[in-house]
């Protein structure tokens, strides 16, 4: 199996044309554990790791751009931490130091599971990835449009992610997820929770549970009932909602497998929702009891 380690985006996408087929290989934490388990042999590897024009990230405006190889630790690095909180947390969440310092957003992106920590952050988040081609040609969509079953994307031959773009500061910012252990867990599910007081929005996303990040729709329409958007508190409880608890469960779309059931996996998500959506209000000076 021959593997190139290109050392500029040009040289990975001369790579490319000549393998158009080729495995794309960033930090390896999902990949190399199928290669090694058999279940993986590509004819050719591309590794992104030394092409410096995907390390990183930057200011652009009012939106933070990401490079696809930024890795977990890099993520949770104060300066980032502070502009994409939601995504920091999520992070923190991801296997050991070890796996943080190799791991990257474009490779947990690529890897399209429905339990990719990062996933439903970005899709809270509105987030829209980059992709590129040798010939110079860009086109940017959305989680959903890349992302289209389990371990299924809408990448093209030849195509590499670049960059995610997602906007700075956009409101408060939560991710909790549920696994078997308390560390270094795949999640059993997950949930992200942006709100946002400027463009006075809900947006929720569910991970884990279902074959894709599902978008709560319904939910986010039933939490922005529950804000005072001008005083920036709740005023509604959500525990004593039961309209909300199933508006969460009805959105997820689990199945058994060995590490969870379906029911449960519906009960955490909206446990996790609910907590989540009230810890966005947790620093506020008034909150609903």
């Amino acid at each position: 199996m021959p593997v190139f380690v290109p050392a500029s985006l040009e040289e990975a996408f001369a790579v490319l044309e000549g393998a158009p087929g080729a495995q794309l290989l960033a930090g390896g934490t999902d990949f190399m554990v199928e290669v090694n388990a058999g279940q993986r042999r590509p004819a050719t590897v591309v590794a992104l790791g030394a092409v410096p024009e995907l390390k990183g990230w930057r200011l652009d405006g009012d939106e933070v751009v990401l490079g696809a190889g930024l890795t977990y630790t890099e993520m949770i690095s104060p300066e980032l931490a502070e502009l994409v909180p939601g995504l920091a947390q999520a992070a923190r969440t991801v296997g050991s130091p070890q796996i943080r310092n190799a791991g990257t957003l474009g490779g947990n992106i690529a890897t399209a599971s429905p339990a990719g920590d990062t996933l439903p952050m970005l899709m809270a988040l509105g987030a829209t990835m980059t992709l590129g081609r040798s010939d110079g040609g860009r086109r940017a969509v959305g989680l959903d449009e890349l992302v289209v079953g389990p371990k299924r994307t809408t990448l093209q031959p030849g195509e590499v992610l670049l960059e995610v773009r997602v906007r700075a500061g956009a409101g408060r910012q939560e991710f909790l997820k549920v696994g078997t252990r308390n560390a270094m867990v795949i999640a059993v599910a997950s949930a992200a929770v942006v709100v946002d007081f400027e463009r006075r929005s809900v947006r929720v996303a569910l991970g884990s549970v279902g074959p894709v990040v599902i978008r709560a729709e319904e939910v986010e329409r039933e939490a922005a009932k529950l804000i005072d958007w001008d005083a920036r508190r709740l005023v509604g409880p959500l525990e004593g909602s039961g309209d909300f608890g199933e508006l969460v469960r009805t959105a997820a779309r689990p199945i058994d497998d060995h590490r969870s059931t379906a029911a449960y996996r519906r009960h955490a998500a909206g446990v996790c929702v609910t907590r989540a959506f009230r810890r966005a209000f947790s620093s506020e000076e008034s909150t609903a009891p």
